[in-house]
């Protein structure tokens, strides 16, 4: 039986329009989460434009820092490259400076990957700490209120890029994949995790993006070379948060600047 799923887009005029609204969307599904199930677990992802809505969410003069449940919060990490915790490139270090160090979370709600650590090791431990947290039993996966992501020109998503061995792994919850590209070595969560998500959303901007945005939505099926194609989420739906230049190419939208696209696997 196909499996179909619903990718519902919004664009914005520009980035920081964009990051706005993927603001507003953060804080009202981890409400509903936390008034749901008495909590949020959300997964986040590292770049410049996240970036952007952590020090949104962290600012004391923008409306969503106190609209944030804090309390009810558990913070993951989607992917995290190999260093430490005060390293430049660190998706952790830059996620601290941007929001957490302005937000009233403590350090057991925030549940980063050690990437200090030797990477098969590290993804070893985030494994085991998902699956004390999750409380999970054999085969189980962890369902993420919120999963956020980004898309890069490649076409990868979370560390998984192209033709690496992770985009084949379909047991583990977390992996170290060397990324021949980067020279380097990542951890990541694997891609069936974060379809379990309850609600899984991309964050894309830019003009040097608006190509592989059409081709993973709506070109054929290569996950092999488009890893964001994996990206399929149990409940069939997908959400695109993107500016005008990342979106050109995708089919226009209505006044309100939704749109909605159908794909069957």
């Amino acid at each position: 039986m196909a499996r179909k799923l619903e990718i519902r887009y919004a664009v914005e005029q520009d980035t920081e329009a964009m990051a706005r609204h993927a603001t507003q969307f953060i804080v009202s599904s981890v409400r509903e989460a936390a008034e749901a199930r008495g909590r949020a677990r959300i997964a986040i992802s590292g770049g410049s434009t996240p970036r952007t809505v952590f020090q949104m969410l962290g600012d004391r003069n923008r409306p969503w820092r106190a609209q944030m449940p804090w309390e009810k919060l558990e913070l993951f990490w989607v992917d995290e490259r190999c260093v430490g915790p005060e390293h430049a490139e660190s998706n952790y270090r830059m996620t601290r400076e941007a929001m957490l160090d302005c937000v009233p979370m403590r350090p057991e709600q925030m549940h980063r990957m050690e990437g200090e650590l030797d990477p098969e090791t590290a993804a070893a431990r985030y494994e085991s700490e998902l699956r004390n947290t999750f409380r999970l039993e054999g085969a189980e996966a962890p369902r993420f209120d919120l999963v956020a992501l980004g898309m890069g020109a490649d076409g990868h998503t979370a560390s998984l890029f192209p033709h690496t061995a992770a985009i084949h792994e379909l047991g583990r919850l977390v992996v170290a994949n060397h990324v021949p590209q980067k020279n380097a070595w990542r951890l990541t969560l694997t891609w069936p995790v974060i379809n379990q998500a309850r609600s899984v959303f991309f964050l894309i901007g830019g003009r040097d993006k608006a190509s592989i945005v059409r081709e993973v939505f709506l070109g054929p099926r290569d996950p092999e070379r488009l890893p964001s194609q994996l990206i399929w989420p149990s409940g069939g739906i997908l959400t695109l948060i993107l500016d005008e230049a990342a979106a050109a190419l995708l089919p226009a939208t209505d006044r309100e600047g939704c749109g909605v696209l159908e794909k069957e696997q």
